[in-house]
């Protein structure tokens, strides 16, 4: 009796018709021992960016957009650091069945740190004061609802007891940085919006296809913690 084939990924990805592949991720070329053995100390040493853990947005005004948080929350397991990652409810208005970080909007008067560790411990039950949060990535905006993504790292000491909450997350997971590492398991599409060319991240794992901000995120983590660097674009200087 032959294996049943494995049900495609749930995620509906908009490709436009004219998408082209994408650079290869900068650390491609890097040898095997820069990608593997990420230990929390090394993830620690790699986010050097400041941010103020006191901040509390303002209402948006005219076509701000507005703000929201998500946390990457780590932990280390037989030396290894581990990401958690979510399956968002496939009944949701935005975003369903897309992988996230636990997140959301922030509440009048929250600071982006409280409201992305409540958004944690709402959906997927991470205690707000077992993470350590230890930096931030960099804030992007989403395409299709128009939010400030503001993400956070977080470190928590051992593995969490996960408690999903089925009304907001269809599933929640952990994978390794080193996994994600792994030859094939990210490409790059470049879309054109407007006119414009974006360089689109994508990381195929066992049941999903991360795409959108969070393979974004997770991109420039890899980036930092690899010590690699995107190739400039022709003639800018600029990262692609």
């Amino acid at each position: 009796m032959a294996d049943a084939e494995p049900a495609p990924p749930p995620q509906r990805i908009p490709r436009p018709p004219l998408a082209e592949p994408g650079p290869p991720p900068p650390w491609a070329s890097l040898p095997v021992e820069r990608r593997s053995g990420f230990t929390i100390d090394r993830v620690r040493a790699a986010l050097t960016t400041p941010f103020d853990p006191a901040f509390r947005p303002g209402r948006p005004i005219g076509g701000q957009p507005r703000q929201s948080a998500v946390l990457a929350a780590v932990f280390d397991e037989g030396g290894e650091t581990r990401i958690v990652l979510t399956r968002r409810a496939s009944h949701l208005r935005n975003h369903r069945s897309e992988v996230s970080f636990p997140g959301g909007r922030v509440d009048p008067g929250e600071t982006l740190v409280e409201a992305a560790l409540r958004e944690a411990w709402e959906e997927v039950g991470i205690t707000p004061g077992s993470v350590d949060v230890i930096g931030m990535l960099s804030p992007l905006v989403t395409f299709s609802s128009g939010a400030l993504i503001n993400p956070f790292v977080g470190v928590l000491p051992t593995r969490p007891s996960i408690r999903v909450n089925a009304a907001e997350v269809e599933r929640a997971f952990d994978v390794s940085l080193t996994d994600l590492l792994l030859t094939g398991v990210h490409w790059s599409e470049r879309w054109h919006f407007g006119g414009e060319p974006r360089d689109m991240y994508f990381f195929d794992l066992p049941g999903d296809i991360v795409w959108g901000a969070t393979a974004r995120l997770i991109w420039e983590l890899l980036v930092r913690v690899t010590g690699s660097a995107p190739e400039p674009e022709p003639g800018t200087g600029a990262p692609r």
